[in-house]
């Protein structure tokens, strides 16, 4: 299942996507996984959560992010759920509104490995296009 969790900057994203992190680790079996632009977050979060710092990886374009989110699958075959937080900070040098494949090929990927993939976007949801809608 892919997820998206969008709104404007300093309407609780992450405060949500944190609270459903430490949630997922008193219910989940699988690995937990914390992708984000830092880490500014490692003392919200669980010691049990795997964090990723994208900052320390040239991750700048929509492609270079589906094969890095791969690579973090393919490693760990027990990972349940994917937090992201803040996409279009992760995501500098391509329009996330008008990257529609990425997207579908997350919502594929999840599918295919049963791997809970949730998003935070930072955009007014009225700005969100309607492919974007469907993964609220």
């Amino acid at each position: 299942m892919l997820k998206l969790i969008i709104g404007k900057k300093g309407t609780g994203k992450t405060k949500q996507l944190i609270d459903g992190i430490n949630e997922a680790v008193k219910t989940e079996k699988g690995h937990i996984v914390f992708i984000n632009n830092g880490t500014r977050h490692v003392f919200d979060i669980s010691s049990k959560v795997r964090l990723i710092d994208t900052s320390e990886y040239s991750i700048k374009k929509y492609n270079t992010f589906y094969g890095f989110l791969c690579g973090v699958m393919a490693q760990d075959y027990d990972i349940s759920n994917i937090f992201v937080d803040g996409i279009n900070k992760i995501i500098t040098e391509d329009d996330i509104l008008k990257n529609e494949e990425l997207f579908e090929n997350l919502q594929a990927i999840s599918e295919k490995h049963g791997v809970n993939i949730i998003i935070t976007v930072s955009i007014d949801v009225t700005e969100a296009p309607d492919y974007m809608k469907k993964y609220l």
